[in-house]
Order: structure tokens, then sequence, then C-alpha cells
């Protein structure tokens, strides 16, 4: 009968046996199952990381030119933009400085010129040290004022800080041409000499690139820069032969200013002018300093220069 307990119990016994030999048998299988073969194994991975001391994208600043001529441009048509005297600023500011020291250290303080015309004595040092000022002014505050370029494009950022110097080369160019107007009311004559204005010009702009270079790296990261940087100026014109011959100092302390490349540079200047002997140890020690500052505030900007665009 189909309906017996016995014929019911049946079934259900065989298939519960049948069930566990399944199981039985699935998990035999799944202790014999070979193992899954291993993942090929990842080439490493190479990371080349550019050295901080030598990668100054030197072949990338000078593909960028034409964009570095074309931002000393702009600084130059910015500076003297809606102003009535344009370009006779950089007249009006040596000439005038120019006559201020003269009064009051050529005839009231009888600071000593070294037997030559204080007036040309002062001017000679006021022109490169105006320009220097000038050109690192406007190189530290570069980055900032070039914010949005800076973060929408890619570009070498080495050539903002530097640009700003060479567009202040426009002005000791004019103020030159006045220097050559004044030296013959003065009794200063014309000598071959003065050729080596334009060596001496190129080494008082590096010299601004290099202070411009640094300080513009750390204006972007820290802005008490643009306050500290005024007042360091004036300092360093107290510490740097303008209104005074090196001579002025005892001889003891006269190594001091020998740290301090504007000196020679300033000295050159003089030496130029009144066609005197140069002094080639004082310029090629100003040359040699010039260039460690110029090194080393070019792998300090390079360091620096992948926050700016975050930073700024």
């Amino acid at each position: 009968m189909l309906n017996s307990p016995e014929r019911l119990s049946e079934p259900v016994g065989e298939t519960s046996q049948d069930f566990s030999n399944i199981s039985g048998d699935r998990s035999l299988h799944a202790v014999q199952d070979p193992e899954p073969p291993p993942a090929p194994a990842r080439s490493p991975l190479l990371i080349i990381e550019r050295s901080r001391w030598t990668a100054l994208e030197l072949r990338d600043v000078w593909a960028h030119r034409e964009l570095f001529y074309f931002l000393a441009w702009r600084d130059v048509k910015v500076r003297y933009k809606q102003t009535a005297l344009g370009a006779g600023w950089a007249i009006l500011q040596p000439l005038i400085s120019m006559v201020v020291f003269t009064m009051l250290f050529g005839r009231l303080a009888h600071v000593p010129s070294e037997g030559e015309p204080y007036a040309i004595f002062s001017y000679a040092g006021l022109l490169p040290w105006n320009f220097f000022a000038t050109a690192v002014t406007n190189s530290s505050n570069s980055l900032i004022t070039s914010s949005n370029l800076i973060t929408k494009v890619y570009f070498p950022r080495l050539l903002v800080p530097t640009a700003a110097v060479l567009a202040a080369m426009v002005d000791i160019a004019i103020a030159s041409i006045i220097l050559f107007g004044i030296m013959p009311i003065y009794g200063v004559g014309f000598h071959a000499s003065l050729m080596m204005l334009v060596p001496l010009a190129a080494l008082a702009a590096l010299t601004a690139a290099a202070l411009g270079i640094w300080t513009s790296a750390l204006n972007v990261k820290y802005r008490d820069i643009r306050y500290a940087l005024p007042f360091a100026i004036q300092i360093l014109m107290f510490l740097t032969p303008v209104i005074y011959p090196v001579s002025f100092l005892p001889g003891r302390w006269r190594w001091v200013l020998r740290l301090n490349p504007l000196s020679g540079i300033i000295e050159g200047f003089r030496d130029a002018i009144f066609g005197r002997p140069f002094n080639w140890n004082g310029l090629a020690l100003s040359a040699l300093i010039t260039l460690g500052l110029l090194l080393a505030a070019a792998c300090i900007f390079n360091r620096m220069e992948e926050e700016f665009a975050d930073v700024i």
C-alpha cells in the first residue's frame, strides 16, 4: 500500500542517505580541488624623482623665452600705466635723491667722496642701488600679482620673478642717460671704462634676481615678506657704500662690506664713471657671492614651486 507507514518511511531513509552521500562527495571534491593559480606578479612601480638641486628646468625656461620677454614688457607697461610722468619717474627718483644727498651728506655732514664731485659720486651709487631696490621689490611681489596666470596656465614659474628684474632694467637705462648729461656739468669726462657699465649692470641684475627669486617664493607662503622687505632694504642701504666710500670705514671693518656683493658692484660703477683702475678682486668676490646666492635661490624656488598653485 502506498499509504502505509513502511512505504512512507523507506523513501525518507533513502533520501537522507542520498543527501549524505552527495554532501560527502561535495566535501571530498572541495578537499581535492586544486588551489587556484597565483596571480601574475606585477612589475615593480618605478618612481623617478627629480633632484632638488639639479632639476632647475633650464631647458623649459629657454623654451619659454618669448613668454619671458612678454612678461617683462607687461610689467613695464603696467608700472607706468595711468601716470602723468610715466617713465619720467625713472629720471626724477635718482636725480632728486642726488640733490638731497649732496646737500645733507656732501655739504653738511662732509662725507668724503674720494676727491670726486659728491653729486656724481652719490649718483653713481644711487644708479645701481635704485635699480636693485626696485627690482627686488617688484620681483618679490610678482608671483602674488600673477596669481590668476599661475593657477590657470602651466609655464616655468621662474620666469615671473626674473621678468620683473628685466623690466627694471628700463629704469637704469634711462637714469644712465641722465648721468651722461650731468657729467660734463661737474667736469667729469668720458672714458673708455664707461663700457664696463653694461656688464656691471648685468651683475647687479643677477644679484637682484637672486634675492627676488628667493623672496618671491617665500612671499607666496609667508605674506609677512611683503611688509618686512621694504624695511630690510632700507637697512641694507646703510650697509652698502651708496652715500659713502668703502674707505670711510676703518680697515678692520671693511671685510664686512665685502660680503655684500653690491659693495663691489657700486665701487665698479664709480671706477667706470671716474676712469679709475678697477678693483678686480672685489668684483670677482661679488660675482662669486652672486653666483652662490643665485644657485641657492633657484634651488629653494624649485623646491617650493609645487605648492604655489595650492597656496597662492
